[in-house]
C-alpha cells in the first residue's frame, strides 16, 4: 500500500469517529474545525498590550472571535429588479421563517444590516444544520443558491462590503481593484456604475486585477454573472502593475489615471480567525513584518496611478498596526501634503467603528518588544524597518490625522473578519501629475521573479526580508519582455465598422444608427466568428493601446452567438441573454410583448405552441418571422402584484412554437418574481448534477474552442433537460420539466 492509499484509509478512519468529518454539521457554519483550539496566548498577548480594544472590553472581544460567522447576503444593487428580489425576500421567505420551529425554538428571522443603504444586505445565525431540518428552510436555501448563481444575490461578509461604499462611485469613474480575487468587492463597484439601468455604457469601468492566474478565472467568474461591458480582468503582481496608455480627447496619447483605486492589499488575516481557524494555531507577529514591506509598494503603485482629485480606499482583514496605520503613515509622510486622509465618518451612518490609533510598538515572535527604531539591533534591520513605528515628530503625526482610520471590531455588531482598516486618500488638487509620492516607479512589465514572489508574499509566505529601503524614492530594475503565465488566453480582436458580420445583424434586428459597432470584439482570427462580444468605447480605448503591456484574462459581454439554423431566415447570430440589457437600447424589431401569464408558459414549457400565448402576443408573433426574438415585459400598473420592473429575455421564433433561451438558474429567478414557487425536482435531478449543469452554463461561451456552429438545440443542452432532440417544431414542448405551485 502506497502512502497516499494509508493517507486516505487513516483519514477515512478518523473521519469515521466522533468528531470527525460525519459530525461537521453539530458546529453550525465554523463546522470541521474541532481539533483546533481557539487559543493563542501570544495574540492575545501583543493586543492586550497594544491596548486596541476599549478598556473592560477584551474578554468581550475574544469571546466574539471565538464564535461563528453569521452568514450575510447582499442583493445586488445595479439590477432593475433588485427591490423584486427584496421585495420576495421580505414578504415571503423571511415571513415564513418567522412562523418555523425547530426542536421547539422558534427560527429567528434574518435582520438587515443597519449601515448597509436601502436594505440591501442582510445577515443570520442559522447553521447548515438547521436550514436541513425543516421543508421550508431548505426551499429558502435552494433559493439562495439558485439567485447567487444568476447573480442576483451574493454571499458576502459584512465587513467585506465596507471599502466599496467608502468609494463614493458614480457611473464615469475610471476604477482599479489592485488585488481583486475572489471578486465580492468588484462584484459592488461594478454594480455601483450602473446604478441608471437605461444607461447600457457607462463612461466609467473596473480594471480588476490579481496576482495569481488561477484566482483571476475566480474573479471572471463573479464579473460574469453581472453581465457588464464595463470589467476587465488582468493578471499583474500589484507592486508593480503597468502604468497603461490611452488616447486623449486632443488626439495624443495620454496616462491612464484611476478617478478611484481599491487597495485591499494582502495581509496576516488575524481578523478572519472567526472563519479561518487555522489563524489560531499559525499566528505570529512575524506574519505582519514580512508583509509590511509588499503592503507599502503595492499601496505606493496604487497612489502614483490615481487621479487628481481622486479616492482611494486602502483595506485590510488584520487588526495589526504595523499592516494599517504604520503603511498610510508612511504614504502621507512621503506624499509631502500630495494626500490627506478623508474623513469617512458619516458616510455609513450605523456602523460601529473606532478611530485609528497614533501610538503603538512592535514584538517580535520571541516575545520581545521595540518601541522605537532606535531599539532595534542592527542584526533585526532586514525584518524591522523605520516605517514600521510610529513618525517621532508629534507635530507632523498630529497632521497627518490618523485617527480617521476605520477599526471594526467583531463584538460591536458582530462582523465577520473581525477587523478592517480602512484609508480613503484624497489628492487635492494640483497642477501636474507628478507622482504625490516622490520619484515616480515608470512603467513596469512583469519578470519571473516579480511575479513568482509576489504570489507567494501575497499568500503570506514570503522570505525574511521583503522590504526594500528604496521602494519610495528608487527606480525598479531594467524593463524587461513580459513573461506569460498560466493559461495561454484566445486573442481579443475588435471588428471594423465595414466587417461583412455586420449588414445580416443590422437588417435582421433593425439596429439603430447609433449602435457602437466598433466596441464588438471576437476571441479568433480566423474562421467564422463563433460568439460576438461587445465592451464600453472606455475599455476599448484601454485594449487598442496597451496589448503589449498588460494581460488580459477576460473582457466584454457576449451579445450575439452563431446559430446555424438562422442563416436561413437571414441572421446567422441569435441574441445572447447576457448581453440583451446592453444590446436592447439598440434594437429596433424582433420583438414582442408579452405579459405575465405569457412568461410563466415561456420558463416552464419547452417548447410551446404560438396558440398557447395570451391574443395580444400571439397576433405579434403570428406577424413576425422565424428567428431570435427579444420578449419584452412592462410593469402593468393596474396590477400591483405583477413585477414593477421592465424584463427582457431571448427567444426563439419556430414555425408554429416559440420559446425561450434563459438559463435555468435565471428561469427560477424570473418564475420567482412572478410569484411561482419553484423548486428542485428530487425524482428528475439532484442538487450535485444541477450544480454541475450550472457551472456548464457559465463556461459556455468564455473561451473560443473552434468554430463549430452552434444550433439551437446545441446551445438549450445546458438550459433544458430533455430537449436534446428538439429543432423548431419538431414537438409541442409542453411537457413541464420545472416543478413549481
Amino acid at each position: 500500500m502506497g502512502k497516499r492509499s494509508r493517507l486516505r484509509k487513516k483519514e477515512h478512519q478518523n473521519n469515521s469517529k466522533p468528531g470527525g468529518r460525519d459530525n461537521r454539521d453539530n458546529a453550525g457554519w465554523g463546522a470541521g474545525y474541532a481539533d483546533i483550539i481557539k487559543e493563542n496566548k501570544l495574540f492575545e498577548a501583543y493586543y492586550q498590550e497594544l491596548g486596541l480594544v476599549p478598556e473592560g472590553e477584551f474578554d468581550q472581544f475574544m469571546a466574539a472571535m471565538r464564535e461563528p460567522l453569521p452568514a450575510t447576503i447582499r442583493i445586488t444593487g445595479y439590477k432593475s429588479h433588485a427591490k423584486e428580489i427584496l421585495h420576495c425576500l421580505k414578504n415571503k421567505y423571511f415571513k415564513e421563517i418567522q412562523e418555523v420551529e425547530i426542536d421547539g425554538q422558534k427560527i429567528e428571522a434574518p435582520q438587515p444590516l443597519s449601515w448597509y443603504p436601502d436594505e440591501l444586505a442582510w445577515h443570520t445565525n442559522m447553521s447548515r444544520k438547521i436550514l436541513r431540518k425543516s421543508p421550508l428552510l431548505e426551499k429558502f436555501h435552494q433559493f439562495l443558491v439558485s439567485e447567487t448563481e444568476s447573480g442576483n444575490i451574493s454571499r458576502q461578509e459584512a465587513v467585506s462590503m465596507i471599502p466599496p461604499l467608502l468609494m463614493k462611485i458614480e457611473p464615469h469613474h475610471k476604477i482599479l481593484d489592485m488585488c481583486a480575487a475572489p471578486g465580492s468587492k468588484t462584484a459592488q463597484l461594478i454594480e455601483m456604475l450602473h446604478s441608471d439601468m437605461d444607461v447600457p455604457f457607462p463612461e466609467g469601468f473596473v480594471i480588476a486585477n490579481d496576482v495569481d492566474n488561477k484566482r483571476c478565472y475566480l474573479l471572471v467568474h463573479q464579473a460574469k454573472r453581472l453581465n457588464s461591458p464595463c470589467i476587465m480582468v488582468v493578471n499583474h503582481d500589484a507592486s508593480c502593475i503597468p502604468r497603461l496608455q490611452i488616447d486623449t480627447e486632443d488626439g495624443q496619447k495620454g496616462t491612464l489615471f484611476y478617478d478611484r483605486i481599491l487597495c485591499d492589499v494582502p495581509c496576516s488575516g488575524d481578523g478572519t480567525m472567526r472563519k479561518n481557524i487555522d489563524v489560531w494555531k499559525k499566528w505570529t507577529t512575524s506574519n505582519s513584518l514580512h508583509l509590511h514591506g509588499l503592503q507599502i509598494r503595492i499601496a505606493v503603485r496604487g497612489v502614483e496611478q490615481l487621479a487628481v482629485g481622486g479616492r482611494m480606499v486602502y483595506s485590510t482583514c488584520s487588526l495589526n498596526p504595523i499592516e494599517d496605520e504604520a503603511v498610510i503613515a508612511t504614504l502621507l509622510e512621503k506624499s509631502e501634503g500630495a494626500l490627506e486622509l478623508a474623513d469617512a465618518s458619516v458616510d455609513l451612518p450605523g456602523l460601529k467603528w473606532m478611530p485609528g490609533v497614533t501610538k503603538w510598538k512592535l514584538m517580535t515572535k520571541e516575545g520581545q518588544w521595540y518601541k522605537d527604531w532606535s531599539e532595534v539591533p542592527v542584526n533585526r534591520h532586514t525584518q524591522i524597518r523605520p516605517t514600521m513605528f510610529p513618525p517621532t515628530d508629534t507635530e507632523k503625526l498630529a497632521n497627518m490625522k490618523l485617527e480617521r482610520c476605520m477599526r471594526i471590531l467583531p463584538h460591536h455588531q458582530n462582523t465577520g473578519d473581525g477587523m478592517q482598516h480602512h484609508l480613503v486618500a484624497h489628492i487635492p488638487e494640483r497642477s501636474s501629475q507628478d507622482s504625490p509620492v516622490g520619484t515616480p516607479l515608470p512603467e513596469t512589465p512583469l519578470e519571473d521573479g516579480e511575479r513568482d514572489g509576489g504570489k507567494e508574499r501575497e499568500r503570506g509566505v514570503g522570505g525574511n526580508s521583503v522590504y526594500s529601503d528604496s521602494v519610495l524614492c528608487s527606480r525598479p530594475p531594467p524593463n524587461k519582455k513580459m513573461k506569460r503565465h498560466g493559461f495561454k488566453e484566445d486573442p481579443f480582436v475588435f471588428l471594423t465598422e465595414d466587417d461583412p458580420v455586420f449588414p445580416p445583424i443590422e437588417s435582421f434586428y433593425d439596429l439603430s444608427p447609433d449602435f457602437p459597432k466598433i466596441n464588438v470584439l471576437t476571441r479568433t482570427h480566423e474562421g467564422k466568428k463563433r460568439h460576438l462580444y461587445m465592451v464600453s468605447k472606455e475599455l476599448r480605448n484601454v485594449m487598442l493601446n496597451n496589448s503589449e503591456r498588460m494581460k488580459v484574462i477576460n473582457t466584454g459581454v457576449k451579445v450575439w452567438s452563431r446559430n446555424s439554423d438562422g442563416e436561413e431566415f437571414g441572421c446567422a447570430f441569435r441574441l445572447a441573454q447576457e448581453g440583451i440589457y446592453t444590446l436592447f437600447p439598440y434594437i429596433r424589431s424582433r420583438m414582442i410583448t408579452v405579459s405575465v401569464e405569457d412568461i410563466k408558459i415561456l420558463l416552464t414549457q419547452e417548447n410551446p405552441y404560438l396558440s398557447k400565448l395570451e391574443e395580444d402576443a400571439h397576433q405579434q408573433a403570428k406577424k413576425m418571422g422565424m428567428g431570435s426574438i427579444v420578449l419584452k415585459y412592462r410593469p402593468d400598473n393596474s396590477n400591483p402584484d405583477g413585477p414593477q420592473c421592465p424584463i427582457e429575455l431571448c427567444g426563439w421564433r419556430g414555425k408554429t412554437s416559440i420559446r425561450a433561451f434563459v438559463p435555468r438558474n435565471e428561469r427560477f429567478h424570473y418564475l420567482r418574481m412572478l410569484g411561482v414557487e419553484v423548486f428542485r425536482d428530487k425524482q428528475g435531478q439532484g442538487p450535485r448534477e444541477e450544480e454541475k449543469e450550472v457551472k456548464e452554463e457559465v463556461k459556455e461561451g468564455e473561451t473560443e474552442n473552434g468554430n463549430k456552429d452552434v444550433s439551437p438545440k446545441q446551445e438549450l443542452r445546458g438550459e433544458n433537460r430533455g430537449d436534446e432532440h428538439l429543432k423548431g417544431d419538431e414537438r409541442e414542448g409542453g411537457g413541464e420539466n420545472l416543478t413549481s405551485t
